[in-house]
């Protein structure tokens, strides 16, 4: 039988109350949160205030699609904004990192031994070379290991120069707080210095090369004894007196044809280093005024590159043949055709000039030819016979060398021979004739072919180019008439 009013034990009360209902809520609520986030892995790992919260609303990429839309402009400049800011952020991280320097044997002239900085960084020391001194013998007797110079010498062409080192020059050098040797610095001459220095254990060399200054000078002088005493009292070393000479060796005699009283002017180049003189250079301009003759010169260079000396008017100075075969030197016979010869002791005609000169002297060819004559006879000694073209032909006597042969070629100013004594000949000298058409003619006086003229194509250009320098010869030579009238 069932009873009917029968009741369950269990408790009629609800497993949650109110109270815990309320406790429990919160943490299962959270605990599902945290779930659902960790699934998606957008858990915030810093839970720093300054982060923007997560449940924050945020525009969908489709309303930032329709901000870079309408505002073209803007996006433009925050483009190059990041950009910018890009860049410096990699610049500030390349400047953090360290850099590997490049190793070179030889550098550049932007290399780093060319920085004065560095150079002067060093206590230079500096060690004379001796008569008879190698680099090996400086760097042992400085100290310096052997191993340190040949590794400085293979550098190659660049340090060549160590090997051939000359007395009172001087080898400046550096040393570390070792005593090893970390730089050395060789004056090659006045424009370039040699600097090797050891970087990282590895020797670079560069030859450092001066910039060099060009100035224009002039000077004047009037000859009194010799050509050479009057260059050096104008100030011109005796290169540039030899240089004048060349410049007009083909119209003047400058062994017979000079007189008291002649007169040069010169234009040339003077070099600077560091604002101090160091050396000429170049005869631009001249002027030399012979027996009253004048006779003008300026240098101009063509379009090939080639230099040459022309008259104001274009006209080569280079003439077919030289006046004199030798440099300045004591000539002992003239041209005379009545001439009583010393030797013979009979009248005998003197058909060209003695040229008398210490045995040895050069004898240079006075123009382009071939040579149709080189032998020994009694009479003239060694002997050279030069044919130039079909009208004229050159003889140069008494040699005591022979520098040509039979058939050859010669060029003008090309060395044939050498002063000498040989046949019939008192002392030594050069007995030279010029003979035109078979018939000999005085070589001082003759009136000699000319070379080609400047090209047609650059005359303007000449005459523009040389117009400043022949004023300027002509300027020169008024400033000198009026101070010698001032003078007398």
């Amino acid at each position: 039988m069932i009873k009917t009013d029968y009741k369950s034990t269990a408790s009629n009360k609800p497993i949650f109350s109110g109270s815990r209902k309320r406790k429990l809520l919160p943490v299962v609520l959270m605990t599902v949160l945290a779930l659902i986030l960790i699934a998606w892995g957008i858990w915030p790992e810093d839970k720093d205030s300054s982060e923007p919260n997560i449940l924050s609303p945020q525009p969908s990429s489709i309303e930032s699609d329709k901000v870079i839309d309408n505002d073209i402009d803007n996006n433009e400049t925050d483009r190059q904004e990041l950009q910018l800011d890009f860049q410096h952020d990699k610049k500030s991280k390349q400047q953090n990192r360290p850099i590997k320097k490049e190793q070179n044997s030889q550098k550049s002239k932007t290399s780093e031994l060319e920085d004065t900085s560095l150079a002067s960084q060093f206590s230079w020391h500096k060690s004379k070379i001796r008569s008879g001194d190698s680099m090996a013998k400086v760097f042992k007797r400085n100290g310096f290991s052997p191993t340190d110079l040949h590794t400085i010498i293979s550098l190659g062409d660049i340090t060549a120069v160590l090997k051939k080192v000359q007395p009172n020059q001087i080898l400046e050098y550096s040393k570390d707080s070792k005593g090893n040797l970390q730089a050395v610095r060789y004056k090659i001459d006045n424009l370039k210095t040699l600097t090797v220095i050891k970087n990282n254990d590895q020797w670079q060399a560069e030859v450092e090369t001066k910039k060099v200054e060009i100035r224009l000078a002039n000077a004047r002088g009037e000859i009194t004894s010799s050509l050479f005493l009057a260059g050096k009292d104008a100030g011109l070393t005796d290169a540039m007196v030899m240089e004048l000479a060349g410049i007009f060796g083909w119209d003047i005699d400058f062994i017979l044809d000079i007189r008291q009283k002649d007169q040069f002017t010169v234009i040339f180049e003077e070099k600077y280093i560091d604002g101090e003189k160091f050396g000429n250079g170049r005869i631009l301009a001249a002027e030399f005024v012979n027996q009253g003759k004048s006779f003008q010169a300026v240098l101009y260079t063509d379009a090939s590159g080639r230099s040459e000396y022309y008259t104001p008017e274009g006209m080569s100075m280079r003439k077919a043949f030289l006046r004199a075969p030798v440099d300045f030197s004591y000539v002992s016979s003239k041209f005379n055709p009545r001439r009583f010869h010393p030797i013979l002791k009979r009248v005998k005609a003197h058909n060209g000039v003695d040229y008398r000169a210490p045995k040895g002297t050069p004898v240079k060819a006075a123009g382009d030819g071939k040579v149709i004559v080189s032998a020994y006879s009694k009479y003239n000694g060694h002997h050279v016979f030069v044919q130039h073209g079909q009208k004229y032909v050159t003889k140069y006597l008494h040699f005591t060398k022979r520098k040509v042969r039979r058939g050859q070629k010669v060029k003008q100013g090309q060395i044939i021979g050498y002063v000498g004594a040989t046949g019939l000949a008192q002392a030594p000298h050069l007995h030279y004739e010029f003979l035109v058409n078979g018939v000999h003619r005085n070589p001082r006086t003759i009136k000699l072919p000319d070379a080609k003229p400047i090209n047609r194509k650059e005359k303007t250009q000449f005459l523009n180019k040389t117009r400043a320098l022949v004023e300027q010869l002509k300027a020169q030579s008024l400033v000198y008439d009026q101070s010698a009238t001032t003078a007398d």
